[in-house]
């Protein structure tokens, strides 16, 4: 048999779900690793994860590791032979130093001297010999976020490990880790066949797996889980909520998954949907049951850990659990409304938003106003301001209700519900739930232009608030997800075309936190906000499919209004596929590097201009500029490009006709102003440098 299955489990105490994924990931990609650096052959790797064990099988493992041949360099040729040919010191000491005779040294040329060099070869190790070694390093190098330490602070895992399984083929592998002497048994469910159970082989596990009621296939399991769901709900008339994230955390909750049903009263509906599906999906791990339609009904799913819920208490313990949390809810629901949103908003003076940023009431106000500045720029109406107003004013007034205290994920949600039911309208109530949107990748952004500006100033007054105290990001540590508010602002600002200066946001914004204890001067602020935005624009902008170098080129000169950047880059993508673009990409890089040489800025006097090649140049540029300026003003950024096409042909005459350089400092400063103005001309739409030419 040139090569056998290889198998590794190492059995735990109950590892948290969020965890699973990133191990088995891990755990795969180290044992490749360490089988590739070992040179030992393998054909297919596989893991497998349950809540109590971490399985790696490996089908296809080399019985002996690949010869290795190494080659040394050594002395040059000159210093290890003589001028007979003979060895000399040097020779023989490196021969003997490597173990190999005088006469294999090889002389080879490297980076242009001849060198002696001497090759060995190494025989490769028998594969069972190395695997102990390599299976505990695979162990050692899996990361958890929070690891344990049970054994000795040298040893940390996810939580503490109980066995591991070892084998190559009928062998053992055994080693120590832990206090563990690997071997050859396992063990199956914590109540319905704990075990041990001898493996004979790795060809076994799966099926002694499965006889011990444990499905050790998180794919397989997952699929279980969904089909046993579906038939529950079915049967109930309607069909599970099977929410991606949750889906994954309960699979990796059980072993053996059997779905059971449970019910709770009509009554509790109504609470707003959205608390009876957080309770079930966040606090206890349900799939709630929707009718075909999309409404909530008075159902959930439960995966058990049981092979079957004979007598019914899974059932009866779950109803009765979840009868007590709605029954809270419900409370909190009632309590909530006594209270009107406007005394809510009162209360927020008693809550500290950030010691050195005031209060949350602080907070709604900074809001407010950025906010209602934004409404103003845009020129609304007086009753679209008044509801942007209102919506920033109550924004944050759910954060004080009960509901929101015991479930802060509906944050938002419950603003929302209660606006409505206090009579705000729908626009105030919609845009209070919008202004925490987008809540992270991929999420929905603001509908309602209420919503959009107040998230916008929400967001805004966030990070102007943090860079000012100094808690900016830095590296991956991002702690008050600065980085996703970023990206919400340029999603919003883009797909909203809501085309506000971004500078003037932050001043606005910066100007709210006076006799705030900030750590930076405004004329710090600015520019770090400014550039940390800015990255996120590209980063949006690239996300968006269009080429790097003209996003660099247009967010270079320009990336104050985020529509209007986005639509040169779109524009700019058009016009390079045009066959005069070369040319005039040509124009500009011949301008532009001359006008760096600028030494006098200043403007163009004509009556300097002396040859027939810079006067029709100049008056070119003139005719030119008042073109590109209103159109870009028009917002015609192709007619721009176009416009601008026109200096091709001049500019290419004043190089052919007229010497810049010259002796006479005040031609050769004017004919520099004359290419510098045109330059700037140019980079009001882009840097045209950054234009990579393909």
């Amino acid at each position: 048999m040139s090569n056998r299955e290889l198998i590794l489990e190492i059995g735990t105490e109950e590892i948290p779900a969020r965890f699973m994924d990133s191990a088995l990931d891990q755990m795969e990609e180290i044992a490749v690793n360490l089988f590739d650096e070992n040179r030992i052959k393998i054909d297919k790797v596989k893991t497998y994860g349950t809540p109590r064990r971490l399985t790696l099988l490996v089908k296809g493992v080399e019985e002996n590791q690949a010869d290795l041949e190494e080659k040394k360099k050594g002395p040059a040729k000159q210093a290890a032979f003589d001028d007979q040919g003979n060895p000399t010191k040097a020779a023989e000491g490196f021969a003997r130093s490597q173990g190999v005779r005088i006469q294999d040294l090889t002389i080879e040329e490297f980076q242009g001297g001849e060198y002696v060099f001497a090759t060995k070869k190494i025989q490769g190790g028998k594969t069972i010999e190395l695997l102990p070694g390599i299976l505990r390093k695979v162990i050692e190098d899996i990361s958890f976020p929070k690891p344990m330490y049970w054994y000795s602070k040298e040893v940390r895992f996810a939580r503490p490990i109980r066995w591991i399984l070892a084998m190559y083929g009928e062998d053992k592998l055994p080693f120590n880790y832990a206090g563990l002497e690997a071997g050859n048994l396992t063990y199956g469910h914590r109540f319905l066949a704990p075990g041990p159970f001898e493996v004979k082989a790795p060809g076994e596990y799966l099926k002694i797996m499965a006889d011990s009621y444990v499905i050790v296939d998180q794919e397989e399991r997952e699929e279980i889980i969904k089909k046993q769901a579906k038939e529950a709900a079915t049967s109930l008339g309607g069909v599970p909520l099977q929410e991606e994230g949750l889906l994954n955390e309960v699979n990796y909750l059980v072993e053996y998954p059997y779905a059971v049903a449970g019910e709770f009263s009509s009554d509790f509906l109504e609470i707003p949907e959205e608390v009876l599906i957080t309770s079930m999906q966040s606090h206890q791990r349900y799939f709630p049951v929707v009718s075909r339609e999309g409404s909530l009904l008075p159902y959930f799913i439960t995966i058990s850990n049981v092979k079957e819920d004979v007598k019914g208490n899974v059932k009866v313990g779950n109803e009765r659990v979840l009868k007590a949390r709605l029954a809270d809810a419900q409370f909190f629901f009632r309590e909530d409304q006594k209270t009107k949103p406007d005394e809510y908003v009162e209360k927020l003076k008693d809550v500290i938003f950030q010691e050195d940023l005031g209060t949350l009431y602080d907070k709604t106000q900074r809001i407010k106003k950025l906010s209602e500045y934004m409404a103003e720029k845009m020129n609304l109406k007086e009753e679209p301001q008044k509801q942007v107003s209102r919506v920033a004013y109550l924004c944050k007034f759910d954060l004080m209700t009960l509901m929101v205290y015991e479930f802060p994920e509906l944050q938002g949600i419950m603003g929302r519900e209660y606006a409505d039911l206090a009579g705000e309208g729908e626009v105030i109530a919609r845009g209070i739930y919008e202004h925490y949107l987008p809540r992270y990748a991929g999420d929905e952004l603001p509908e309602t232009l209420a919503g959009s500006l107040v998230s916008l100033g929400d967001k805004i007054d966030n990070i102007v608030g943090a860079f000012g105290i100094g808690v900016q990001p830095t590296g991956s540590q991002d702690p008050y997800a600065l980085r996703r508010q970023a990206l919400g602002i340029v999603y919003i600002l883009l797909e909203s075309d809501i085309s506000l200066p971004l500078s003037s946001l932050i001043e606005v914004s910066m100007e709210s936190f006076k006799g705030k204890n900030l750590k930076k001067k405004e004329e710090e602020i600015l520019p770090e906000v400014m550039d940390f935005i800015r990255q996120r624009i590209r980063h949006v902008f690239l996300e968006k499919g269009l080429r790097y170098d003209l996003v660099d080129a247009v967010i270079t000169t320009d990336y104050e209004v985020i529509p209007r950047s986005y639509k040169k880059v779109q524009n700019l993508a058009q016009a390079i596929t045009k066959p005069d673009f070369a040319r005039l990409m040509t124009a500009f890089t011949r301008v532009a590097n001359l006008a760096k040489k600028v030494s006098a800025p200043g403007e163009v006097q004509e009556d300097l201009l002396e040859e027939e090649a810079e006067k029709v140049l100049y008056q070119e540029y003139l005719k030119v500029k008042r073109g590109t300026l209103s159109l870009l003003q028009e917002k015609d950024y192709a007619g721009a490009l176009e416009q601008m096409a026109y200096l091709q042909k001049p500019v290419d005459d004043f190089f052919d006709q007229v010497m810049v350089m010259v002796d006479d400092e005040k031609l050769r400063n004017n004919r520099l102003n004359l290419l510098r103005d045109i330059r700037d001309l140019f980079q009001k739409y882009a840097d045209f440098s950054k234009v990579v030419e393909q």
